[in-house]
């Protein structure tokens, strides 16, 4: 760790490793990386999408990219359990900020959300995207499908969000995405769903009698057995945490699992050959003391060290010049 250097989200120089800041001042980018809009030697971009024209109840999730970024602050200091490295020692991560549309126009949405999504993407670097409500996942995997090919999705969520229907909504985007041959449901998992949907799609679904029932080593395991070693994307509704976790959702379920129970599965994720991950559907004016603000930052970090595990420490790598 470097010296202590206050706003590091605008003052750093560094492509490796972190400052040190105190959670409650300065300039609260995700996990107080950069921000840059330039990606030359970047791993990893950080984008907001702050969105909820899409939600079918509660809005407010427009504020989520701002809301995680902010409780991504308590847990910049270093490595978080059980992992004994910081991502940020050995991948170049910068916050690239958010996607800016006319609120009023969901189709101006969806476009600029891809332009700016495959402007990450076509650089090589890998895109962590914070939303917003779960339909900023169809034009992410809009995307992604187009350098990637047909994904495997692997879900967690309270919500199948698979609903047969020509709306364009946060119900009904992965049915869109099947449609579009985006993602293929033969090589797809959906865990921890607790509504009813009586069309699967062909999708494996993990509900979550099933996943609390059998164990995190379980649930892992299912995830080998379906998305074996091809390219897959990652995308993670925060209801699908149980209210008292997570109570800072637009559309909360009553019986979902523990952030514990959570990460216990996200951890041992750690072969999936992830090329990109979403964190959705944090409305922070609902929360509670920031919990599923904080949720949604640990899981997104859980993802990054994921991606970091089999990576060699890095020394520090200065930025070449201003973005």
């Amino acid at each position: 760790m470097d010296e202590i250097l206050g706003d590091a989200a605008f003052r750093s120089r560094d492509l490796i490793g972190r400052h040190y800041e105190v959670p409650y001042a300065g300039a609260t980018s995700f996990l107080r990386t950069r921000y840059s809009r330039d990606l030359k030697d970047i791993d990893v971009a950080v984008l907001g999408v702050p969105l909820d024209l899409a939600t079918s109840n509660r809005p407010g999730t427009r504020f989520g990219p701002r809301g995680v970024r902010q409780a991504s602050a308590q847990i910049a200091w270093g490595p978080q359990h059980p992992w004994t490295f910081d991502p940020r020692d050995r991948l170049a991560i910068v916050d690239y900020g958010d996607v800016l549309f006319d609120y009023g126009y969901i189709d101006r949405m969806l476009a600029e959300t891809e332009r700016m999504a495959r402007e990450i993407i076509d650089s090589g670097t890998s895109l962590l995207a914070i939303g917003g409500d779960h339909f900023i996942s169809l034009p992410l995997l809009r995307a992604h499908a187009k350098r990637h090919g047909k994904l495997s999705l692997v879900h967690f969520d309270a919500h199948s969000d698979t609903w047969a229907d020509d709306l364009y909504n946060h119900g009904t985007m992965f049915y869109h995405a099947m449609n579009e041959g985006l993602i293929d449901p033969a090589r797809s998992i959906q865990i921890g769903l607790r509504t009813y949907n009586p069309q699967t799609h062909g999708f494996t679904i993990l509900d979550n009698a099933a996943v609390i029932g059998n164990g995190a080593a379980w649930v892992a395991e299912q995830v080998r057995r379906v998305v074996g070693d091809g390219k897959a994307y990652l995308t993670f509704d925060i209801d699908c945490l149980d209210p008292s976790f997570a109570p800072g959702t637009g559309t909360p379920v009553c019986g979902g699992l523990s952030t514990f129970q959570a990460f216990d599965i996200l951890v041992r994720l750690d072969w999936v050959n992830f090329i990109g991950m979403d964190i959705v559907e944090v409305a922070p004016i609902y929360d509670v003391g920031e919990i599923t603000s904080l949720a949604g930052a640990a899981i997104a970090m859980h993802y990054l060290s994921l991606r970091a595990k089999n990576l060699p420490h890095r020394s520090n790598v200065k930025i070449r010049r201003e973005a």
